[in-house]
């Protein structure tokens, strides 16, 4: 191995020693003499700056032939035994591949833009002297007469000839080395120089084709498309094609754009963005072959008179739009390493639209498929609006963040939302720029369904729970004013309160109306805080006007007429009835809206949703748009929001919907399925769980602060019965879907009970805790006169004497204590539990059984207290 490496290391000596000497003439005689003298214009300043930078290319070639060269000699001096890693050419050779392969390519950039023809008009006087003696150097390489053609072939055949050597060099050494690790190195070094030939011999060929189309080409086409980088790969007119619709006289294929020239205009397309289909249905002429092309904004078809020409047309785009995408070109520019290798379909890239549509002169960065936006990505348009989501087919498809500007202002409206097809579709977040934040449902990009509005600044706050459509307060609603300290339940039309409707006030007046377009009409019925109630006509003051009935709280009724003159105050004429001498219950506990809003009727947007979901078979993509926000996705685009439906934090059970439907079969035995619902209604994630949570929260914005009123106790216990009912609905239709999907039938219910007991028995006691607080305060309200006569009863027998009080409650003389003598501790006790006992007595509190249909306790279970 020694001599072999010995003899190779003496003949690259030679070797370097003769190009080391050949780089120093033409450095001499060519680039020094050319760099004297910067052109004055501007076309000659460019070409001057890539002379510069093959200058550049070209010192550093030679810098590491005379590196090599001192590195083989001081070898050679000594006596030391020889190795591969003393072939600089084997243990450096990626270097020396690299260096080649920029020189021959910035080489090849200078043939495209003419650059020799421009050189050689230069008037340097270095140029001139050295210009006979040039000459003569260069006769020695070429025979050509033309002096750029000279400077072209000394420029490039040095160099080729020295890699040939190289390769002959490392040939004859692999011959005689023995099989082993050193002749694989050697073997695969040679196969690298041999590649790197067919590379500088496909560079220029490319660079020689390229610079004649641009002689063939006007001024004008060639000072649009003429970049030193970019090479001609394939042309029309070499071999024919044709494009669709005769949209083309030419077709050129560079290697990063696509172009179509048709009389003195061109298209160019760029290859990152291009996609080629062999399988395409174009009804072509007879006898032609297709391939479709498909651009970001326009598709069209390429025709080939034959097979073959349609085949090698789609090998040559394929591997040209392939290495656009790699951003360099083969290795060898064309050979096998981009035989078979097809561009991805997915694609990420920047792209801006031109023609006519939503996205025009908008800028696209993002992810592609097949022409089209197609995964995550970016739009922004010029007037300010941005869009950050998912696109599917060239739409917004998907959770997306949209950001639009606000003309008048200097703030922004951002919408966190889900889209399909381009519309806003399913749960999202609207951040207005006006300080209102809406969260809810929309569909074709208004507010559609469930939703809340809310009103954050200082001037007029208010928050609106309820029903949308067409982006307007319709059907269902509750609408809080927190300057006038009121409350309306009802429903609405158009963004205009219309239909029945209950107000309740802060300071505990209620009253229920018929509402046209905000205006209050016909007779209702007034609550008053003192338990009177009027049933007539009154006005937005609550002043009586007209006919009307006024029952008062110790049971007088006064019918007639009011009337209300100014500086007058209210006068009436009517009959005053004293025959009632006590309050009747029906009225002054009178229970409103049960009629007026069937309990079916109330947050029909939040169950459609839901309900939704599962007819649409529970897919995950789907959920969020459904259900509401998950807390563990897209986490970075919103972990600074709060969301309607869950509250920000994480939990230790994965509530994935293809978990949830596994864990549904295996939960259907009464005790298992109690404490599954426990757990699934407690979470935050699990579609139970959210549908709970949006109940709560509109059973909150309906009856609590303001709307604790004890004539709403009834609607209140209604609704949550019902919130029972369709949550048990829910669960039966997640779990028909799971047994569904498993190929079983549900089990039939063999205690017989129907689907409202079973919501009553099973979901009620878990949902109860829930509403507690609201259910409680209701309570106390609608039992308020009790409590309070019983207070104050307790209050009157503690001012009795002791003998008064004995008499009051009726305890037997016998049991009395006699005057002046001293009470025994039985005596004590007993007098203290006789006490106790009337006390108990005396207290409103029922003792028999409470049933849900008895406005009577906070518990909405049978019990007994």
């Amino acid at each position: 191995m020694d001599m072999c490496a010995a003899e190779a290391t003496a003949s690259l000596l030679h070797v370097e020693e003769n190009f080391s000497a050949c780089l120093a003439r033409i450095d001499a005689l060519i680039f020094k003499p050319l760099l004297q003298a910067e052109p004055s214009d501007q076309k000659g300043k460019e070409n001057f700056k890539l002379f510069l930078l093959l200058n550049d290319r070209f010192q550093a070639l030679w810098n590491l032939t005379e590196e090599n060269y001192r590195i083989v000699k001081q070898k050679c001096s000594t006596s030391e035994s020889f190795c591969i890693q003393d072939i600089y050419i084997v243990w450096k050779g990626d270097l020396f591949l690299s260096l080649y392969i920029q020189y021959f390519v910035t080489f090849a950039n200078y043939v495209v833009v003419h650059g020799f023809e421009h050189a050689t008009k230069s008037k340097s006087e270095a140029w001139k002297h050295h210009k006979t003696v040039l000459k003569q150097f260069l006769t020695d390489f070429t025979s050509e007469t033309s002096m750029s053609l000279a400077l072209y072939t000394v420029l490039h055949k040095p160099i080729r000839d020295h890699i040939e050597q190289y390769i002959l060099l490392l040939t004859k050494l692999n011959e005689v080395l023995k099989e082993g690790s050193e002749k694989d190195v050697i073997t695969s070094a040679v196969k690298e120089y041999v590649k790197l030939e067919s590379f500088i011999s496909q560079v220029l060929d490319e660079a020689c084709f390229t610079k004649t189309l641009w002689k063939s080409l006007g001024y004008k086409f060639t000072d649009m498309l003429c970049v030193p980088e970019r090479r001609l790969l394939e042309d029309s007119r070499n071999l024919p094609i044709s494009a669709s619709t005769n949209r083309s006289d030419r077709i050129l294929l560079f290697d990063d754009v696509l172009v179509l020239i048709q009389g003195n205009s061109f298209q160019s397309f760029d290859l990152k963005l291009v996609w080629v289909d062999e399988n395409c249905r174009e009804k072509s002429a007879p006898g032609l072959y297709g391939l479709r092309v498909i651009t970001p904004e326009e598709t069209f078809f390429l025709s080939a008179k034959d097979p073959q020409m349609k085949a090698v047309w789609q090998w040559k785009l394929n591997q040209a739009i392939r290495q656009a995408l790699n951003g360099k070109r083969d290795f060898p520019l064309w050979g096998k390493t981009g035989e078979g290798t097809e561009p991805p379909s997915c694609r990420f890239f920047t792209y801006v639209f031109r023609l006519e549509s939503k996205f025009k002169s908008a800028s696209y960065e993002g992810e592609w498929h097949w022409g089209k936006p197609h995964g995550k990505g970016t739009v922004k348009w010029r007037d300010g609006r941005n869009h950050v989501g998912d696109f599917k087919e060239g739409l917004e498809h998907g959770f997306g963040i949209c950001l639009v500007p606000r003309r008048s202002e200097d703030r922004y409206d951002c919408y966190k939302c889900h889209w399909y097809e381009g519309k806003m579709r399913g749960y999202g977040i609207c951040e207005y720029g006006n300080d209102m934040v809406y969260k809810g449902y929309f569909k074709d990009n208004v507010r559609q369904g469930f939703g809340i509005l809310e009103n954050h600044s200082a001037e007029h706050p208010f928050k609106y729970t309820g029903q949308w459509e067409n982006d307007k307060k319709n059907g269902y609603g509750v609408w809080e004013d927190k300057d006038r300290g009121e409350r309306y339940i009802g429903t609405w039309l158009d963004d205009h309160k219309h239909g029945q409707g209950i107000v309740v006030t802060q300071s505990g007046v209620c009253y229920q109306r018929t509402f046209h377009a905000d205006k209050m009409v016909g007779s209702g019925i007034l609550l008053l805080e003192d338990d009177s109630v009027y049933e007539g006509n009154f006005t937005e003051d609550l002043t009586f006007v007209g006919k009307g009935k006024l029952s008062f709280a110790n049971g007088f009724i006064l019918e007639g007429t009011f009337t209300n003159k100014s500086g007058q105050g209210l006068q009436t004429q009517g009959i005053l009835n004293t025959s009632n001498e006590q309050p009747d219950e029906r009225i002054t506990k009178t229970q409103l809206g049960l009629k007026e809003f069937p309990v079916e009727k109330r947050w029909k947007g939040i169950y459609d949703q839901f309900l939704e979901f599962v007819h649409s078979g529970c897919k995950e993509e789907t959920e969020e748009s459904f259900t509401g926000f998950h807390i563990q996705t897209s986490k970075e685009l919103r972990k600074s929001q709060e969301y309607l439906f869950c509250h920000r934090g994480t939990e230790d059970v994965s509530w994935k919907i293809e978990d949830i439907l596994e864990e549904l079969v295996h939960h259907q035995e009464l005790e298992s399925l109690q404490r599954y619902l426990e757990k699934a209604l407690k979470s935050s994630l699990h579609p139970l769980g959210k549908l709970l949570k949006a109940l709560t929260i509109a059973f909150q914005a309906t009856y609590s602060g303001i709307g604790a009123n004890r004539h709403l106790l009834t609607m209140a216990q209604e609704e949550v019965k019902y919130y029972a009912k369709k949550i048990w609905e829910f669960y039966q239709g997640l779990l028909h879907l799971a047994l569904e999907q498993k190929g079983q039938m549900p089990a039939k219910c063999v205690d017989g009970e129907t689907s409202d007991q079973k919501a009553c028995s099973v979901v009620l006691p878990l949902i109860l805790p829930c509403f507690y607080p609201e259910l409680f305060m209701l309570y106390m309200l609608y039992h308020e006169r009790e409590d309070d006569l019983y207070c104050q009863g307790i209050v009157d027998l503690s001012l009795f004497p002791d003998i008064k009080l004995l008499e009051f409650l009726d305890v037997q003389k016998h049991l009395w204590p006699l005057k002046d003598l001293t009470l025994t501790t039985n005596q004590v006790r007993a007098s203290t539990s006789v006490m106790s006992l009337g006390w108990c007595g005396a207290t409103c509190w029922p003792t028999t059984e409470l049933h849900l249909s008895e406005p009577r306790g906070p518990a909405l279970c049978t019990q007994k207290s």
